[in-house]
């Protein structure tokens, strides 16, 4: 009897510490911040205009486009890939965003390497999920290249004059991308 009033007592309070673990938790990632984004201040003598790097890719159904062919039309620049989570879980946000924004040009730029990413795989993910926002493969890796992209995903804000505004390492939420938008188009400051 008393062995059975030992798990009983052992469930209660194994149910206590989760619930205090999962309070704690809620409590502290509310002031959590999951904005990474750096911004470039275009008024800062620290911080000069950045032109964005030009660069071919090609889109969905095979013709070469140029980052200069959106030149006087902001530009979220996405750098992704179907092996990677943290792509695949922020894309909802920016299928949302890309329907919203339509004066924004939305550039998904998929990271084909042809081995571990191929054009097939990652239209297959694109349509298997309905996603609307314009996807091209940057299949010679120019894209990344000359965006030193070193991890996925990676976003860039550029705005009409073609001048980078902010970059994103690392996921980024609808808040996150919603306030860059903004501030891209110059309806918010930083």
């Amino acid at each position: 009897m008393v062995k059975k009033y030992k798990w009983i007592l052992l469930v209660i309070i194994l149910v206590v510490v989760v619930a205090g673990a999962g309070m704690l938790y809620n409590n502290l990632s509310k002031d959590y911040n999951y904005d990474s984004t750096q911004g470039y201040d275009k008024n800062s003598s620290q911080n000069e205009k950045v032109q964005a790097p030009n660069f071919v890719v090609l889109d969905y159904q095979g013709n070469e486009v140029s980052l200069d062919d959106f030149k006087g039309k902001p530009v979220v620049l996405n750098f992704w890939a179907t092996w990677c989570n943290y792509c695949k879980v922020e894309m909802l946000d920016f299928d949302k965003a890309y329907k919203e924004y339509p004066e924004v040009q939305f550039m998904m730029i998929d990271a084909t390497d042809g081995v571990q990413e191929t054009i097939d795989g990652a239209k297959a993910y694109v349509e298997d999920n309905n996603f609307e926002f314009d996807v091209f493969f940057d299949t010679k890796l120019e894209a990344v290249n000359n965006y030193y992209v070193t991890g996925f995903p990676m976003t860039f804000f550029i705005d009409a004059d073609g001048f980078v505004v902010a970059k994103a390492n690392g996921m980024i939420n609808y808040e996150t991308l919603d306030k860059w938008i903004k501030i891209t188009m110059g309806e918010e400051t930083p």
